[in-house]
């Protein structure tokens, strides 16, 4: 359920690609964000927690007229306190590109604001896979996280992305769309790729690789390959340099 009252003119953005989505295209609009809400760099907004757990009270009290959310990275029940203390919530849906360019325009659109030219750059940048993937040429686990290992399973944004690089998530079919994993259990999978992007985990040389000796690791931005919003315009070029 999503809701945006006639005028929007205070924003919350509870999920950083959104939140980097409003800060590019009206920045004024923004009067809280969370604290993982890192781009652009020197925002200066409230704060108001994580995307798991915001301070609902603080939001409430700075009376925005709009909540931006996402139905994956935050928890219904807070959406559900917005709601019910009379905060309209604007929740997206984002499980791969097409979707994620669809939901942008609606976000913004829902905030007053006109389509901006990051958000036709993106959808240029990407034009000729965008219909269909192209067929795989490598296949790919990302792991997102370890102690415990999990990696990218069904029905992400990630994984679609990479698809439509050519490159095929070897755990797209997986019943879970974060399975929990062992580093044995992703070699026995064969992988021609291990990609480790620097979030939600933060992967990198000396923290990630040495676990997959005999495997091609790309280290990636996970800016680049897990948000979406005005990263999207150039994170086609980013990907294929890292891949």
């Amino acid at each position: 359920m999503r809701a945006a009252p006639a005028r929007v003119r205070r924003v919350v953005s509870l999920v950083p690609s959104l939140t980097e989505a409003i800060a590019a295209t009206a920045p004024d609009l923004l009067v809280g964000a969370t604290d993982w809400c890192v781009h652009p760099a020197g925002l200066d907004v409230v704060r108001v927690r994580g995307t798991k757990n915001p301070d609902v009270d603080r939001v409430i009290a700075l009376e925005p007229d709009l909540v931006v959310a996402n139905f994956e990275e935050n928890r219904a029940a807070d959406l559900d306190r917005l709601r019910a203390a009379g905060v309209p919530v604007w929740e997206t849906v984002v499980r791969d590109l097409p979707e994620a360019l669809s939901e942008l325009a609606a976000m913004l659109a829902a905030c007053g604001l006109e389509e901006p030219p990051w958000l036709d750059a993106a959808r240029t940048a990407w034009a000729d896979v965008l219909d269909e993937p192209p067929p795989p040429a490598r296949t790919a686990v990302v792991p997102i996280w370890r102690r415990p290992w999990m990696v990218l399973g069904r029905e992400t944004f990630a994984g679609d992305l990479l698809a439509r690089l050519g490159v095929a998530n070897l755990y797209a079919d997986d019943p879970e769309r974060y399975p929990k994993v062992t580093v044995e259990r992703i070699l026995d999978r064969r992988p021609d790729l291990v990609v480790l992007p620097d979030e939600p985990y933060a992967f990198g040389p000396g923290d990630g690789p040495e676990e997959f000796p005999d495997v091609r690791v790309a280290l990636v931005s996970g800016r680049h390959l897990e948000w979406y919003g005005p990263s999207l315009a150039e994170a086609r070029r980013v990907l294929t340099a890292s891949l």
